[in-house]
């Protein structure tokens, strides 16, 4: 028995199979398309950490190169994600506090190229009544609320990782994640590998109310399908541990999952079923970023990818 889909689409992921978007050569980001497609993503949005500004440019460059010259049968760059340098050094995670910006639009305009879809920032810093959020959008980026302390999720259409880089659920104060769990237009990014989500708590909350508004994404880094335990990422020394990738100081970083993998993982423990999963891993981003199916995808019973076929 066999499963055929359409292609998967990853909107947050920072590298495989041993590539750094932030910092490899075009032919590095095609080699990683085509390994990509083998897994049944037919696009992704290659994301870049918070860094120096010089190098942001840089790649840049190398991510538009690497898009004139990809071919078919190679997972499609849709556009760039821009995690950072605007975010919340109260929530940097990862990210190296040194190369955060605050919300100005000269810096901003720095940076800016027609390639960037999706910028991940924190609206709180935005002190100008939402001036730099509304100049951004101006540009046609979607906002997304992420590594944030925000409770003003106005002027993003989604928010990055959601419990991951904000304040948790309480009981006792407005968070992040209840304002958008109250939303019933905000789209939010899950990591569903079973290490920066709770298996209960997806099965709790997402399973039968928000599968409509749910990006299944993978926030992969270059370890994820590489053959070895330690890389240096964004300025981190990163290590695999216990299913797990963390920096020198056991800080929890992306994953060493693919967006394949992670439906394999909520599928095979019954938190999602696969049509679920696979709406939130393929038609709610296919209909969220307007693009067209351009695969079918094969899975075997065990939800295996079999083969991959561009249209």
């Amino acid at each position: 028995m066999y499963n055929k889909t359409d292609g998967l689409i990853e909107q947050h992921i920072h590298g495989a199979f041993g590539v750094d978007f932030t910092n490899c050569s075009p032919d590095d980001l095609l080699y990683a398309a085509s390994e990509l497609a083998k897994c049944g993503i037919t696009y992704f949005f290659p994301t870049l950490i918070t860094n120096d500004i010089g190098k942001i440019k840089a790649q840049i460059k190398n991510i538009k190169i690497a898009m004139l010259k990809q071919k078919y049968g190679m997972s499609e760059i849709a556009g760039i994600h821009l995690e950072g340098p605007f975010i919340n050094p109260k929530k940097k995670g990862v990210h190296k506090e040194e190369y955060i910006l605050p919300l100005k639009i000269e810096l901003f305009d720095e940076i800016f190229d027609d390639t960037i879809k999706i910028m991940t920032l924190a609206p709180e810093l935005d002190t100008e009544d939402f001036r730099f959020c509304r100049y951004v959008k101006s540009k046609g980026i979607k906002l997304s609320a992420g590594h944030t302390l925000t409770t003003d999720i106005s002027e993003v259409c989604q928010l990055t990782h959601i419990f991951n880089g904000m304040d948790d659920f309480n009981h006792r104060k407005v968070t992040t994640p209840i304002k958008a769990f109250m939303s019933k237009t905000h789209y939010m990014e899950l990591i569903a590998d079973s290490v920066h989500v709770n298996d209960d708590l997806m099965r709790i909350v997402f399973a039968k109310n928000y599968v409509d508004r749910t990006l299944l994404i993978s926030d992969a880094l270059p370890l994820s399908h590489a053959d070895c335990d330690e890389m240096t990422f964004a300025g981190n020394t990163i290590k695999k541990a216990d299913g797990m990738l963390v920096n020198e100081n056991g800080t929890l970083a992306g994953s060493a999952l693919l967006l394949n993998d992670i439906i394999k993982n909520v599928v095979k423990k019954n938190i999602f079923m696969f049509h679920d999963a696979i709406s939130m891993a393929s038609y709610n981003q296919s209909r969220y970023h307007k693009l067209p199916n351009n695969a079918v995808v094969l899975w075997d019973e065990d939800y295996n990818i079999e083969k991959v076929s561009f249209l």
